[in-house]
């Protein structure tokens, strides 16, 4: 089901991007608010995005294993054709990398306001009671959302060692596009397949936070 943030018109959806990229995060919310959406509709819609990212992520790192796998019984006559495919593999990673980070960006950005204001708005209650139990779901929330936000870039973290294999493996290939060089990779293919694996556990981990977090706020 679309998040419903992104049923907004889309001359709306171009305005407020514009608004965004102009780094005021506050006339965005202030604007969003007006139109109807919460801040904890827009942290719940960002950290589904993040989580969207992060599974879309594993698979791109799969994928990307798999076409290094697969180069290493290529025959020296299908190097260079290889070597394109791999270079392709790499550049989806680095693409879907960043997509990562910047989806955890946005979840950091609209989580802190929506604290703030939380925390500022403790002060207008003229109940005591009431004001407790608030004081009391935000320190469980902010608990909760601090253990995703560690999850996140956890699996962030270990996008970059990944990364950097399959890097040097393009740039080995690259300059040595020969029969030895395929020697090379399959001494190297441990080594990368440990990271991916490990890689792929750490964004399984985020993405269970994310989910938990999502039905904390939808319940």
């Amino acid at each position: 089901m679309p998040h419903r943030l992104t049923r907004c018109a889309p001359w709306l959806l171009a305005l407020l991007t514009a608004v965004t990229l102009s780094g005021c995060s506050t006339v965005y919310y202030n604007t969003m608010e007006k139109l109807g959406f919460e801040k904890r509709e827009i942290l719940v819609d960002r950290v589904e995005d993040a989580r969207d990212a992060q599974t879309e992520a594993q698979e791109t790192f799969r994928s990307a294993l798999a076409r290094f796998q697969s180069v290493v019984a290529t025959p020296d006559t299908e190097l260079k054709e290889k070597y394109e495919e791999i270079l392709a593999a790499y550049e989806d990673s680095v693409e879907v990398a960043d997509e990562v980070r910047d989806r955890i960006d946005g979840v950091e950005d609209v989580s802190q306001a929506l604290f703030a204001e939380w925390e500022d708005e403790l002060a207008l209650y003229q109940s005591d009671s009431l004001r407790r139990s608030s004081q009391q779901q935000l320190r469980e929330t902010r608990s909760q959302y601090q253990q995703l936000i560690t999850r996140m870039h956890q699996a962030e973290d270990r996008m970059n060692p990944v990364l950097q294999a399959f890097e040097d493996q393009v740039l080995y290939l690259k300059h040595n596009l020969n029969a030895q060089a395929i020697g090379a990779l399959e001494s190297e293919l441990g080594s990368i397949r440990s990271d991916v694996a490990t890689l792929i556990r750490n964004m399984e981990a985020s993405i269970a936070e994310s989910e938990a977090f999502i039905r904390r706020f939808r319940q």
